[in-house]
């Protein structure tokens, strides 16, 4: 999936998260995270962007993450959005890959 402009999702409301991507400028996903619960969940945030990322196959983009405490399918949902938001389809390919269509 290509991203070809700044999208963001979500609110800075307790127990939400506010996701802005952008394309990225260099080869590899630029994660910036700023949390109220960093230090016990930073790392499920980072395992969660990256999963996603790479389930829709996205291309190199920044993502920065404002969370105010959101459970993991908040997260997951924000991003999807502003995912949807920023590709130049419009639309994100829902279900698991078919790995095995011929």
């Amino acid at each position: 999936m290509k991203i070809i402009r700044e999208a963001m999702a979500g609110t800075l409301e307790s127990s939400d998260v506010m996701v802005r991507i952008a394309p990225a400028e260099g080869p590899e996903h630029d994660l910036l995270i700023a949390s109220s619960v960093e230090k016990q969940f930073g790392e499920a945030i980072r395992q969660t962007l990256l999963q996603v990322l790479q389930h829709y196959q996205v291309e190199p983009v920044q993502v920065m993450v404002d969370d105010k405490g959101a459970l993991d399918c908040v997260l997951r949902a924000r991003l999807e959005t502003a995912l949807m938001r920023a590709c130049d389809n419009g639309q994100l390919p829902w279900g698991a890959p078919n790995e095995n269509a011929e």
